[in-house]
């Protein structure tokens, strides 16, 4: 079954423009978002999904109340929510295999789902811009032909992506939302920055930049926020890299230079600087082929847990 608006099946023939005209509702829910001051989510109770990563919880979840990404440029934050149990997935996709990628968060949507009773799949698409190259363009066409695949009605809900999220300044193009979080209590979108990235931040972010697939990061069941183990090669030319100037790293190792966040190079320096340090994950990260398990305290932050007690 097909991807939805208003109950009818796109026509992914028609340009996204096209779309956008043939259902104005969109444009007006895009305008709404995007006229949001970004809101400055704390740690507590905050899940923080990364590039490539993806968490699905319920609103039974006792740790977690909000899912959110930031930092998107061309790429695109999706919400995929089943309206009946309240399954909530939020993931940060790059257009890597958004296919497969598709297929997983909705696989794991489902399977909090009772989907003979009442409720539907609902997607909220956000990010991306236009952009030179036209990534953002070519994601939005993989996402939307990606959820018209899948064997269950999908109802998209929220499109503020590419064109509808696109502001221009001094003839240079940018996002107007680079991140959002969702409320999985409430379902409630919204933009949003982060003024926390982890735990383990680095590491996560040096499994990306090797080149990792798609992976869920939380137990929802166990409320249990679990990393890696991740098993990567010495890191090619990382001295090299090191050495360059914001310029060239911005230049090289960015699909849109001129509108990435202000943080993006030291970022980038820092998780070049953690790959150089960890050559070999399988030697100093991760010896014992476990993942770093992390749970909600009292506070509401995410706190180690030794293996021994699991």
């Amino acid at each position: 079954m097909p991807l939805l608006i208003n109950g009818e099946r796109i026509d992914l023939a028609r340009p996204t423009g096209d779309m956008i005209r043939a259902y104005p509702h969109l444009e007006e829910r895009a305008k709404l978002l995007r006229s949001q001051p970004a809101q400055i989510v704390e740690p507590k109770g905050l899940l923080y999904v990364q590039q490539r990563e993806f968490a699905v919880t319920t609103p039974k979840d006792g740790s977690v109340s909000i899912l959110g990404s930031d930092d998107a440029t061309t790429c695109h934050i999706v919400v995929l929510r089943h309206t009946g149990s309240g399954a909530t997935c939020l993931t940060h996709c790059d257009g890597s295999d958004t296919e497969a990628e598709v297929s997983l968060i909705m696989s794991s949507v489902k399977s909090f789902s009772n989907t003979t009773g009442y409720g539907r799949l609902e997607v909220h698409l956000v990010g991306g811009f236009n952009d030179d190259r036209q990534l953002s363009q070519k994601l939005t066409n993989q996402l939307l032909r990606a959820f018209d695949l899948q064997p269950d009605d999908v109802h998209l809900v929220t499109f503020c992506v590419t064109e509808l999220n696109d502001r221009e300044e001094k003839d240079i193009h940018f996002p107007i939302i680079y991140g959002i979080a969702v409320n999985v209590k409430t379902a409630e979108i919204f933009p949003a920055t982060f003024p926390e990235k982890g735990p383990d931040e680095d590491l996560r972010s040096a499994h990306v930049l090797t080149g990792a697939t798609l992976t869920n990061i939380y137990d929802a069941k166990m409320e249990q926020l679990h990393i890696g183990p991740y098993f990567w090669r010495p890191f090619p030319h990382v001295d090299f890299w090191l050495e360059q100037d914001d310029k060239q790293i911005l230049q090289n190792l960015s699909t849109s230079p001129l509108a990435e966040p202000p943080h993006f190079v030291s970022h980038i320096r820092s998780t070049l600087t953690f790959l150089k340090e960890h050559p070999f994950p399988s030697r100093s990260l991760f010896p014992d082929r476990k993942p770093r398990i992390y749970k909600k305290n009292e506070e509401g932050l995410w706190e180690q847990v030794c293996s021994d007690k699991i």
